[in-house]
């Protein structure tokens, strides 16, 4: 499997800042190629690159200019190796977060989900988002959860893996939230998904059936939103005046739902 990645940001400032992108595929991926530019004024400059724990590669750029742009792109051959599972994620994933308030959950999902394991388990939680929770681009804030999302049965693809998450950690399930690029995805765009620990493996759960989960390309991965934005301003005010996202794959695969997927 052959996949082809873009991304381009164009960002007006209104004063200094410190601008974190994480918008390049994650550490560990069989790259054929990769560039990555930033250019401000005019000018191209470097940005210092930090990885963390799950292999998300932060690019880390202090600028006064008044305009920055991003270019990306891409060409991974193959699929990630196999990261192995670290016996600190087990419980980092289990434990309530900022978006994902599994604490809130717990009656919902026992009543929802009680008895149910392993694949059942993620076949289901896929389903009942996806068929109680409606798609709608712009219906929801940069700072709902997935109790809201829950309550206004609306959102778009952050919201879906959020309600994912928090579900499955209310049942004790660990549960994280990964950035992607996904092929097949129309309107093109980052997406996000969840991934539940079952089996002795990260498995995908994405309730919004856009994309078919076996072209997924791996670009963050956190306990939500919070640790997988594609940008974070610690600064001057900025404006996102452009993006744009681009993911294709050599060939296409299909997607029933039923099996249990690893995001490589």
């Amino acid at each position: 499997m052959q996949r082809t990645v873009t991304s381009h940001l164009d960002l007006t400032l209104s004063g200094p800042a410190k601008l974190v992108f994480s918008v390049a595929v994650a550490q560990g991926a069989p790259f054929a190629s990769e560039e990555l530019a930033f250019v401000a004024d005019g000018e191209q400059v470097r940005a210092q690159e930090l990885v963390d724990v799950n292999g998300t590669r932060l690019h880390v750029l202090e600028t006064a200019a008044d305009r920055v742009t991003m270019d990306y792109r891409a060409v991974v051959d193959g699929r990630f190796p196999d990261p192995g599972v670290e016996p600190l994620d087990l419980v980092t994933y289990a434990r309530p977060s900022r978006y994902c308030e599994s604490d809130s959950l717990g009656p919902t999902a026992a009543s929802l989900f009680g008895g149910l394991q392993e694949q059942e388990l993620l076949t289901a939680v896929s389903s009942w988002v996806a068929g109680h929770i409606a798609y709608a681009a712009g219906s929801s804030l940069p700072t709902d959860g997935a109790v809201r999302t829950l309550l206004g049965r609306q959102g778009v693809c952050r919201d879906f893996a959020h309600l994912s998450v928090a579900l499955l950690r209310a049942l004790d399930v660990p549960a994280r939230f990964a950035a992607v690029f996904a092929p097949g995805l129309d309107p093109m765009e980052y997406h996000a998904v969840c991934e539940a620990y079952v089996g002795g493996a990260w498995y995908v759960v994405d309730g919004t059936h856009l994309a078919p989960r076996q072209s997924l390309l791996r670009v963050s991965t956190g306990r939500d939103a919070a640790d997988t934005a594609f940008l974070t301003n610690l600064g001057g005010a900025v404006q996102l005046s452009g993006l744009e996202v681009t993911a294709v794959v050599d060939e296409l695969p299909r997607d029933d739902g039923s099996s249990l997927v690893q995001l490589g």
